[in-house]
């Protein structure tokens, strides 16, 4: 299938879930002004009627692109994560329909860090439960078991861009950070890896997860990953809520053996604002919980906003998919009278031999071609004379595996 070149202005986008108006700008000042602006998330049926004529789509983490969504998709050129995760995105689908996914996975980084760092030393002092007395009456003051931050271990499993700016926040504190991964990495101050998961939930005093949501992290914290912990150790989530087994963790709080958790991500979460959270950990006065606001500051939407919005307007202008989570990368140079042509095909041997070998049976001169793969995708960007285009755009239809072909200039 050939999607012929679009004007700016006649390039719909869809942007749901309210994201940060920096994105439109960034849009309409490259020329693209076809934007539909919705502050919430849609249905699946409303959705997959709307979609059917987008040709890019903006998202946060409550709408979801399922293959059925995707399915009825048909001119839908690429998907943009308004945030770090991208679970909500039918990931396959979308690279077998030949749709890049793009996110912003650092620019909120700092907002998480922060985050925890104001919740450790909350839970440290015992405020949770400070506030909540007062709010009801009483008065506890008191120092037993309220503690300073300095001096204490912050045990960070997973030591990736928000893991390793908590340890340098932490480190600033005077704590002591050790941090567990599965792959060795550089420490950042005077952190230092240890060897197992268990060396460092024996040696913290507060643990803070910061994991991608996997198959090899799926509760990864459970009952006897939490006796395992120091008593009155501190628990700290606000990577993923599947990593953690959260009937287990409510009985670790239970009985004593945590001194508090602070939990920002949940296994199943509420689809609007309007829901309750059903948790077994509502109603303990030593729990913070947060509605999944890691992320959620001014500064980091803007961020956030900008960094998917010029990767939007690099692919939608040039093809360029250096950063897309589930496509080739390739970046290249704009050239003056070409036009170019974005060929995505299944990856199999043959395939750009038989393209080339067309191009010169119909003395198609190729001025520039790039091309990568990744998984089951090649991506093939060919710049050819623009009296050539349409005759390369015949062509290219006729080449075995194809799966999607877009004349962007």
């Amino acid at each position: 299938m050939g999607l012929a070149p679009t004007k700016k202005q006649d390039a719909r986008f869809l942007l749901l879930e309210g994201v940060d108006k920096s994105a439109v700008k960034i849009l309409e000042n490259a020329g693209y002004t076809n934007i539909e602006y919705i502050s919430h998330a849609l249905d699946e049926d409303t959705l997959i009627e709307k979609i059917k004529d987008v040709r890019f789509i903006g998202i946060r983490s409550r709408t979801q692109l399922t293959k059925k969504v995707l399915d009825a998709a048909d001119i839908l050129a690429g998907i943009g994560c308004f945030c770090i995760g991208t679970n909500q995105v039918d990931l396959n689908a979308a690279k077998m329909k030949g749709i890049p996914v793009f996110n912003a996975p650092y620019s909120n980084t700092r907002s998480v860090a922060e985050l925890v760092i104001g919740q450790l030393i909350l839970l440290l002092r015992g405020i949770p439960e400070k506030n909540h007395s007062v709010h009801n009456g009483l008065w506890p003051k008191s120092a037993t078991a309220s503690y300073e931050a300095r001096g204490k271990t912050l045990g960070i499993v997973g030591y990736g861009s928000i893991g390793s700016q908590l340890s340098v926040l932490a480190e600033s504190l005077g704590m002591n950070v050790i941090y567990y991964d599965v792959i060795t990495k550089l420490p950042l101050g005077n952190a230092s890896q240890v060897a197992t998961m268990q060396d460092l939930l024996s040696q913290a005093d507060v643990v803070s997860l910061h994991v991608p949501e996997l198959a090899s992290t799926y509760n990864i914290m459970t009952k006897t990953e939490f006796d395992q912990m120091k008593d009155g150790a501190i628990f700290i989530n606000a990577a993923r809520g599947s990593c953690v087994d959260i009937e287990d963790l409510a009985e670790a709080i239970k009985n004593k053996k945590l001194a508090g958790a602070a939990i920002d991500v949940f296994p199943t979460e509420p689809k609007s604002n309007n829901e309750p959270l059903d948790s077994p950990l509502r109603g303990f006065p030593n729990v913070i919980l947060t509605p999944h606001v890691g992320g959620s500051t001014i500064e980091a939407q803007v961020n956030i906003g900008g960094e998917v919005a010029e990767k939007f307007v690099q692919f939608a202008d040039r093809g360029t998919t250096v950063s897309a989570v589930n496509f080739p990368g390739i970046a290249v140079q704009q050239q003056d009278s070409t036009h170019r042509i974005l060929h995505i095909h299944h990856n199999k041997p043959g395939v750009l031999s038989s393209i080339n070998l067309l191009f010169a049976e119909h003395n198609i001169n190729i001025l520039a071609q790039n091309m990568m793969t990744r998984d089951e995708i090649g991506y093939l960007i060919l710049d050819v004379a623009e009296f050539n285009s349409e005759l390369a755009l015949e062509i290219l239809n006729t080449v075995e595996g194809t799966i999607r072909l877009r004349v962007l200039y």
